[in-house]
């Protein structure tokens, strides 16, 4: 992934199963692009990933789908993974315990 690459967090939507998370990416080269990644809302209902965290979440799984492709991303709608990316950034976040040395 290029370094003139700047991505963009321009909000959310509550829908009846997901909530989407919607970017927007620009690249020097190109014009921007809108994507949109999804979190069930059964991850937030059973605390497995909290609100505030969704766009972070949604932002570093964005960053590695932008970094697998030489060119740009052929899909536009990204579905977060429960068992990959919530998972990933939970044991990433987790509370050190205590007397752990870094």
């Amino acid at each position: 992934m290029s370094d003139n690459v700047v991505v963009q967090f321009v909000g959310f939507e509550a829908k009846a199963l997901v909530r989407e998370y919607n970017f927007y990416v620009r690249q020097a080269s190109s014009e921007t692009r809108e994507f949109t990644l999804t979190i069930v809302n059964e991850a937030f209902n059973s605390r497995r990933v909290r609100y505030q965290d969704a766009p972070e979440i949604c932002s570093l799984r964005l960053h590695r789908e932008l970094a697998t492709y030489s060119k740009p991303s052929p899909r536009k709608h990204i579905t977060v993974s429960a068992k990959i990316d919530l998972d990933e950034y939970r044991n990433a976040h987790a509370p050190k315990a205590f007397g752990q040395h870094l």
